[in-house]
């Protein structure tokens, strides 16, 4: 292939980038490699032909104006393209124009094909060429099987290491998480002070103005069964970030609908398990009751207050 007809070819695959200089040669990929002086048939309006330098630093620069790309080619020392060509050389390069009179072939260029047919003697000749012996000849193998599986280091003790953090860290984690189910059920049983762990923190809402409640913190869903948070899915929801539809739920679950859920959260400034109570009837609670509700997830609706010991809504979420 000529060197006009390998930089169209790459302009219009969009590969221009892959066109590099190695010394005095621009090779284009693994494909086609061309002296950078080497003439194309592309001729300007001059009457001189372009070497394939100056189309490939057009091509990579066409898109400053006129004055910035004739200053980069003296500072390169190319020769560049006259404005005139400018336009038409663009548009055959990136193949909105099939052809231009511009282009002119001589006999010793690599595509040019006489016009005259070919004898049965020279077609003959063709057809015993062996062309798969001249392709394996040019090729230039890079790797093989046993490079590929060659390793560049025999050292592998910072892997074992690697491996061995993972498991100390997985197995830390475990005992963690054991050890914090065990925090969990002794504050539920009431054995905080036993194990030295700080009690849960106290409730921050506080409904009747009077001391701040004491015990197990209370959350309170709505009670409608075609609500996103309900008693059925809250304790995966709040405990594992995890949700999971109402309907599913109640599928899963056997025996009777539960009146209270606990949840237990783990804060991660103190590491401390902590537990709540999750309801949905407040008609349920006592009076003293209220004073350790710290969290409501609330549907919208009037009636999701009605059994609430408030006046509206308004009060409840003014309440600190």
């Amino acid at each position: 292939m000529d060197p006009l007809s390998a930089l169209r070819e790459f302009t219009m695959r969009g590969e221009v980038e892959k066109i590099v200089r190695v010394n005095g040669e621009l090779r284009f990929g693994e494909e086609y490699t061309f002296p950078c002086s080497v003439e194309t048939a592309y001729r300007s309006t001059k009457g001189n032909r372009y070497t394939l330098e100056t189309l490939v630093h057009y091509i990579k620069n066409h898109h400053l104006k006129h004055t910035e790309y004739f200053q980069n080619t003296i500072a390169l020392g190319i020769p560049s393209v006259t404005l005139p060509d400018r336009k038409p050389l663009l548009q055959y390069l990136q193949g909105i124009l099939s052809s231009t009179d511009s282009i002119e072939y001589r006999p010793e260029d690599p595509s040019f094909a006489p016009n005259h047919p070919l004898s049965d003697d020279h077609l003959h000749k063709l057809d015993d060429f062996d062309f798969i012996s001249m392709i394996k000849a040019a090729e230039r193998p890079l790797k093989d099987r046993q490079s590929l599986l060659e390793c560049k280091s025999r050292d592998f003790y910072s892997v074992l290491v690697a491996a061995t953090k993972r498991e100390e860290e997985r197995q830390r984690l475990d005992s963690q998480q054991r050890k914090d189910g065990l925090v969990a059920k002794s504050r539920l049983m009431g054995a905080d002070d036993d194990l030295g762990y700080d009690p849960a923190p106290k409730p921050k809402m506080h409904f009747k103005g009077s001391k701040i409640g004491e015990g197990v913190p209370i959350i309170l869903v709505p009670s409608a069964f075609q609500t996103l948070i309900t008693i059925y899915n809250v304790k995966e929801f709040l405990e594992d970030g995890v949700y999971i539809p109402t309907d599913v739920k109640v599928k899963q679950m056997k025996g009777a609908r539960p009146d209270c859920v606990t949840v237990q959260k783990k804060l991660s400034r103190d590491r401390v398990v902590t537990a709540y109570e999750v309801r949905d009837k407040p008609s349920s609670l006592k009076p003293e009751d209220w004073d350790r509700v710290v969290a409501v997830f609330v549907l919208g609706k009037e009636w999701q207050f009605k059994d609430w010991p408030f006046k509206d809504h308004v009060e409840i979420f003014n309440k600190n």
